[in-house]
């Protein structure tokens, strides 16, 4: 059975023993009396002929008594405790659920992590003596807060520390990572989760390598919550622009729900729109919210918002930002470029085109979401978004390498499976001249002949580029409609990542990458706390890792193109938002237990009102002890006993 002291400081009291010893066994000062007869002191004859300041201690039930008294005290003082239950392993993994959902609250205000934090807590108190544990928070990624550690008040303290985070959860990972420091010890290992069994992967229990021990806590509570979010924006004609919001609500109670999905601006209270909703048990419907954008509103934040609230208050918000003007800005360069590209350029009319000379690509005011297109050359700088390089000289080009001259090369095969090769056919084109491209791998051919790649993919990290070894001007690929659709499709693509750079909508946990110009090396990000982060910059792109919290982060940039730009970050998770009962699927073949924290038999018991107890009862006896002669019935005193002589009458 464990035992521990709460306050050792207690056992100090225990000092008091010497000086209680030493009033026993230090001799009475003496004092010089005439007396008649000392017959009665024979008994104490040695010690008044000793000469020592010390006597034999002699066991007096008073101080039997008084060392008693104070023995109990001292050890109430220490607080000693006695647990009843224990966790029979010599190496514990504590795992608890940092998700979303943990951050629920019940009818008593009362979170699912405050729960898991108690439950966490009774579960570390029941450590075998000698047994180490460290604790992991499980959130999108585990993180160790509390190494092998011995001591319960510092995992305590570390469990303490744990906060819930608006982020899908991954006990999956958790567990593997439990798991791999687990198996660096020797002895008996065993692994203790508390989640409230809201898992965005049903199986994740089954990852866990060892015996297992979950605890379940929260009770199932009905919610309501936006599962997912979009944004755009449409022409309306007079010159206007239409934004519409899309979001996707969906009730997760047993009951009814009624409620209002409003718009509004971030930061204003009035709604831009709103929409009552009434659904049914398990239902879910879009709801589209929509208003008259200024030429100003461009950039702004929205938020979409489910009232009155309910358990879970990361999935009744939303967040997303108005979007650029639906027209893709095309830069290209040179001025002289070929007429076919302008053509299939301009056969697009969501398309904005711009030309401007070579040296000035760099320094140009090119939009940073632009679509760039460069014919003849090769530059080393490309600012905007995505691009397209044709008919580049010999030598290194992005990430591939242009080549030597072939003279009319034969076209084997393309990549059908490709978004830029979409509905395109290369059957019956024919090419005069074109320079052999080597991509950086075999997956970024798109156009191959027989003497090697003619198109290739040069994508860097948050931009989409293309290579084209040869002039469509000297091959018969202008007069096919699949030049066109060609063009049509790498615009397309342009757009799509163009309005999901512009309005998110990003989600927690997942990295987010932010177009910057290109000579920007540094990034501050500003978090919905308020709380700044410095985030570097590499060839236009700034990768941050996984926010934690949902809503808009702010970022802004220095050099000479500064700007900033307002990223929304969204839960949109229906697994976390589902707060009702769900099965846990746990590993079969090895140990495993499914229980409630009231369920612990932590059966700690306190001693310390009975040894405090016993020291008042010991003080009293010993009281009794002292003055027992004062109650006793007088008696007549008896005549001193004398010597009797022989023959005395």
């Amino acid at each position: 059975m464990p035992f521990e002291l709460q306050s050792p400081l207690g056992l100090a009291l225990l000092g008091l023993l010497v000086p209680l010893v030493l009033l026993y066994v230090l001799r009475i000062q003496r004092e010089r009396r005439r007396v008649s007869s000392i017959w009665l002191w024979r008994a104490a004859e040695r010690d008044l002929l000793a000469r020592q300041p010390f006597r034999r201690l002699v066991p007096h039930v008073s101080l039997m008594l008084e060392a008693l008294a104070l023995v109990s005290l001292a050890l109430a003082a220490a607080r000693p405790l006695t647990r009843g239950g224990r966790i029979d392993a010599g190496h514990v993994a504590f795992i608890i659920d940092a998700s979303a959902s943990m951050s629920a609250l019940n009818a008593a205000g009362k979170s699912r992590l405050a729960e898991a934090q108690d439950a966490l807590r009774t579960a570390v108190r029941r450590l075998a003596p000698g047994a180490d544990a460290l604790v992991i928070e499980a959130g999108r990624d585990p993180r160790v807060v509390a190494p092998w550690e011995h001591d319960v008040h510092r995992l305590e303290g570390a469990i303490g520390r744990v906060s819930a985070a608006d982020v899908e959860g991954d006990l999956g990972r958790a567990l593997a990572l439990a798991s791999d420091h687990l198996r660096t010890r020797s002895g008996s290992r065993r692994i203790v989760v508390v989640t409230d069994g809201a898992l965005a992967q049903r199986d994740s229990l089954k990852l866990s390598a060892f015996p297992l021990e979950v605890l379940r806590v929260g009770e199932p509570v009905d919610n309501a919550g936006i599962v997912r979010v979009d944004v755009g924006r449409a022409p309306a004609g007079a010159g206007k622009d239409q934004v519409q919001a899309f979001a996707m609500v969906q009730n997760f109670g047993r009951k009814p729900r009624s409620f209002f999905v409003t718009l509004s601006q971030r930061g204003v209270t009035t709604p831009l729109a709103s929409r009552r909703v009434e659904l049914a048990p398990g239902e879910q419907a879009p709801v589209v919210l929509s208003f008259d954008a200024a030429p100003h509103d461009e950039g702004m934040g929205l938020v979409v918002e489910l009232s009155p609230g309910d358990a879970l208050r990361a999935d009744d918000r939303a967040y997303v930002r108005v979007p650029e003007s639906g027209r893709l800005p095309v830069v290209v360069a040179p001025k002289a470029v070929s007429p076919w590209l302008l053509r299939a350029l301009g056969s697009d009319p969501d398309t904005e085109i711009f030309t401007t000379e070579l040296a000035g690509l760099a320094s140009a005011d090119v939009p940073r979401d632009a679509f760039v297109v460069v014919d003849g050359a090769c530059p080393k700088a490309l600012p905007g978004g995505d691009f397209l390089i044709v008919n580049p000289p010999p030598g290194a080009c992005v990430t591939a390498t242009v080549g030597a001259a072939l003279e009319r090369p034969s076209i084997t095969s393309w990549a059908e499976g490709d978004l830029r090769l979409r509905f395109a056919s290369f059957d019956g084109v024919n090419v005069a001249r074109a320079h052999a491209v080597e991509p950086d791998g075999p997956n970024a051919s798109l156009l191959r002949g027989r003497e090697g790649t003619l198109i290739a993919d040069v994508s860097v990290p948050g931009r989409t580029g293309t290579l084209i070894g040869f002039d469509v001007g000297e091959s018969t690929w202008p007069l096919r409609a699949s030049f066109v659709l060609f063009v049509r499709n790498l615009l397309e693509l342009a757009q799509s990542h163009r309005t999901g750079a512009a309005s998110g909508p990003a989600r927690t946990g997942e990295p987010l990458a932010l177009r910057v110009p290109l000579d920007v090396t540094d990034v501050e990000l500003v978090r919905p706390d308020e709380t700044k982060l410095e985030v570097p910059a590499h060839d236009g792109l700034a990768a941050t890792p996984g926010p934690e919290r949902a809503g808009f982060y702010y970022a802004s940039w220095q050099g000479q193109r500064p700007g900033s730009t307002l990223v929304p970050v969204n839960l949109t998770s229906a697994a976390e938002s589902d707060l009702g009962t769900r099965e846990l699927v746990v590993p079969r073949g090895q140990t495993t237990t499914v229980k409630r924290p009231s369920e612990l038999s932590d059966s700690v018991s306190d001693w310390s009102w009975l040894l405090a107890a016993l020291s008042l009862l010991c003080a009293v006896a010993d009281v009794f002890w002292v003055t027992r002669g004062g109650r006793r019935p007088a008696r007549a005193p008896s005549s001193p006993l004398r010597p009797v002589r022989e023959g005395a009458p």
